[in-house]
């Protein structure tokens, strides 16, 4: 089967994932994409296994003479709770031209490359796209078929030689909790990679230190009639705490290795209004003090308004990976060579977000970024490259045979 063929049997799978909620996975149905994969790993001959939280990890042992760094291949089957993931309809545009795509006439739904510049890169690609209704799934249906597209090759040509390797498929990325349960122990590798990145060529060894902030405004209902020196509307007090954040560090005028406080939610009444930010930048120092500037606002507040108005609850996600990679070194070379073999100019960005490589680096698996083909994730303008989604493949085989020289 091609790298294609899975991809488009795995986007009809609704895999998506939910936030806020105890349940692990947070939606039963990503189990049955998971299950599906571990049969396939099985068909391959392979020990593969998936334990009570979904994670499904498989071996492939190595076919060399010598002891060689054992490495991982991750990709999570999540797919993000911003848009549907039910019922995509992916269509394959072959060679494209460089003009505008009409996704849906109905709806009146197209890919513009002047709105999305990166499709100018795009001529002559045949692309996957979707019907404009739903997201595709590349983020990281894409992943999870490069890495099986690999799996089958491994396994079919005896002659292709490698160390050790190990197969990760996680739940739940996209809503912060994919190595949440995952015991590091099971993997048993020296290091690993992420296959969740846009544009292949990309090796990402940094990312976002992140938190959320969950901030709750407590008012006094009094009737609006006789409310004068009586009332305190909720409402407007989370209104100024927001209005004394920094206003350069929001999320929509922030680029590059720029942080930013986001509003992400905001919900209430008088009596009661509940914010969520998240909280992100690639400079420790940075992020710690933007979570002070949460905790002095609401001092400041609880000061003016009466003791106990603003409560601020922040809670770290996930830290700048390159912290841990600057010591692995070895990790990002291998990649880096690998693109250039395959005649790529890698490409090297700071994650504005996050992976579970980010989590997996701190928990003891070094584990960069990288590129899969895919572009616009969370959306219904998202679509993958199959010309790239090819490349990732050879990128995956010349790094594992790579991994063999250290």
């Amino acid at each position: 089967m091609s790298v294609l063929n899975r991809f488009l049997n795995y986007v009809k799978y609704d895999t998506q994932s939910k936030s806020d909620v105890e349940d692990y996975p947070s939606t039963s149905k990503q189990l049955v994409l998971l299950n599906d994969l571990l049969e396939e790993l099985k068909s391959f001959g392979l020990e593969a296994n998936i334990d009570n939280y979904g994670y499904v990890i498989a071996r492939i042992k190595g076919n060399i003479n010598k002891k060689a760094k054992t490495v991982a291949l991750i990709a999570h089957v999540d797919t993000s709770p911003d848009a549907s993931g039910k019922d995509v309809k992916a269509k394959i545009i072959e060679k494209y031209d460089g003009k505008e795509i009409l996704l849906n006439e109905e709806k009146g739904i197209s890919l513009n490359p002047n709105i999305f510049p990166n499709l100018k890169s795009k001529i002559g690609d045949s692309l996957v796209v979707t019907d404009g209704t739903t997201l595709l799934g590349a983020d990281d249906k894409l992943g999870v078929a490069e890495i099986m597209d690999f799996v089958e090759y491994t396994v079919n040509n005896p002659d292709y030689k490698h160390g050790d390797i190990v197969i990760v498929f996680t739940p739940d990325e996209e809503v912060g909790n994919g190595t949440q349960f995952l015991d590091i122990k099971s993997i048993d590798a020296d290091f690993g990679y992420t296959l969740d990145g846009s544009q292949v060529g990309e090796i990402a060894y940094e990312n976002f230190n992140a938190a959320t902030a969950k901030i709750t405004v407590y008012g006094k209902l009094v009737h609006p009639g006789s409310a004068k020196n009586k009332m305190l509307n909720a409402i407007d007090v989370a209104y100024e705490f927001n209005q004394m954040l920094p206003k350069f560090m929001r999320a929509e005028i922030t680029e590059n290795y720029e942080g930013f406080n986001h509003l992400l939610h905001i919900n209430g009444s008088v009596e009661k209004c509940e914010m969520t930010y998240i909280i992100r930048n690639h400079d420790k120092q940075i992020f710690e003090k933007q979570k002070i500037d949460f905790n002095e606002n609401s001092t400041y507040l609880n000061k003016k308004y009466g003791k106990n108005t603003v409560k601020v609850d922040i809670e770290d996600s996930y830290f700048n990976m390159k912290d841990i990679l600057d010591d692995h070194q070895e990790v990002i070379d291998i990649a880096i060579a690998s693109i250039k073999e395959k005649g790529i100019t890698p490409i090297i960005e700071p994650i504005r977000g996050g992976t579970d490589g980010a989590r997996l680096t701190f928990m003891g698996l070094p584990c960069p970024n990288l590129g899969t083909g895919g572009y616009n994730f969370h959306g219904p303008y998202e679509y993958a490259s199959i010309t790239e989604m090819n490349l990732a493949v050879e990128i995956i085989k010349t790094i594992v045979s790579k991994v063999t020289e250290i």
